[in-house]
């Protein structure tokens, strides 16, 4: 491994000058637990690492009636331990508690599994079923753009050189709104999942669906925002008949590859299955 200098600075305004100032051969680290990881098996060849941890902007985390604002170095265990937003958020909570074991999720936050951008990444599709944007800040200024427009290819994403995640933003839809997720993996030790679906669901005066969200992961090259399945649910009952309807439409919206650990045939089922299933608990969760 390359030596790299470790820099650790205290606003936005610092780190963004550090990474501007050195270009690709710069990468800012939240938890780690993949960079270090990446950097070790010769990904990178970093000549600075920049720890984003002692940044007070990018550690806030609050939640009220209109919103979730969570900093892009919040670890997991911070999300999942607050009981409003455990209340607020299932479906994120599903998310925090599968990234790694306790000890990783000391370290690891929802930010950093966003930015790693891997088409398997466990917090990126509940983030897109919640319609989450993620807060950008480079040289250039502050922008904003949505978590399903984040992703471009696996591995890679829109930031720019120089830029960081600073926060994430996710609106809070009130009591007949609610999410899930869920991911298949042959053993619990192989913690990649072969496919995994997110699903939410708004429930209007009528008692009919509003507007709905499926999003599928490990099957494509990034995270897919299933938009037929999800606009399929509009204005329907929901229930059984919806529910089916919407994940025979989501396994013709991924594009899977096949290899060891399951094929293209079997990633399509999945996503049907998991669809129904993830749209049945966001109902059970609103109390349908």
């Amino acid at each position: 491994m390359q030596p790299f200098a470790y820099t650790a600075p205290t606003t936005v305004k610092e780190a963004v000058e550090i990474l501007t100032k050195h270009g690709d051969k710069a990468r800012p680290m939240a938890g780690g637990t993949d960079l270090l990881v990446q950097i070790r098996g010769g990904k990178f060849n970093l000549d600075a690492v920049v720890d984003i941890k002692k940044i007070p902007e990018l550690n806030t985390l609050s939640n009220d009636s209109k919103s979730l604002n969570m900093g892009a170095a919040v670890p997991c265990h911070r999300i999942y331990e607050d009981p409003k937003i455990s209340e607020d958020f299932p479906g994120l909570i599903d998310a925090a508690e599968l990234i790694g074991g306790i000890q990783i999720q000391s370290r690891a936050g929802l930010g950093g599994n966003l930015c790693n951008s891997t088409p398997s990444g466990d917090g990126i599709c509940p983030l897109i079923v919640l319609s989450a944007v993620a807060n950008i800040e480079g040289s250039n200024g502050k922008r904003s753009i949505p978590v399903e427009d984040f992703c471009t290819g696996p591995g890679t994403n829109a930031l720019k050189s120089g830029e960081i995640l600073v926060s994430l933003s996710i609106p809070n839809q009130g009591s007949k709104f609610s999410s899930a997720y869920e991911r298949f993996i042959p053993r619990n030790e192989m913690d990649i999942a072969v496919a995994g679906v997110a699903s939410s669901i708004l429930i209007g005066s009528n008692g009919k669906i509003e507007s709905a969200r499926v999003a599928l992961a490990s099957v494509g090259p990034t995270p897919i925002l299933a938009k037929k399945a999800s606009e399929s649910l509009i204005g329907k009952e929901p229930g059984e008949a919806a529910f089916n309807e919407a994940g025979a439409i989501a396994k013709t919206e991924c594009s899977p590859i096949e290899d060891m650990r399951g094929s293209i045939d079997q990633r399509r089922h999945l996503v049907d299955v998991l669809t129904v299933r993830t749209l049945n608990k966001s109902l059970e969760r609103i109390g349908g």
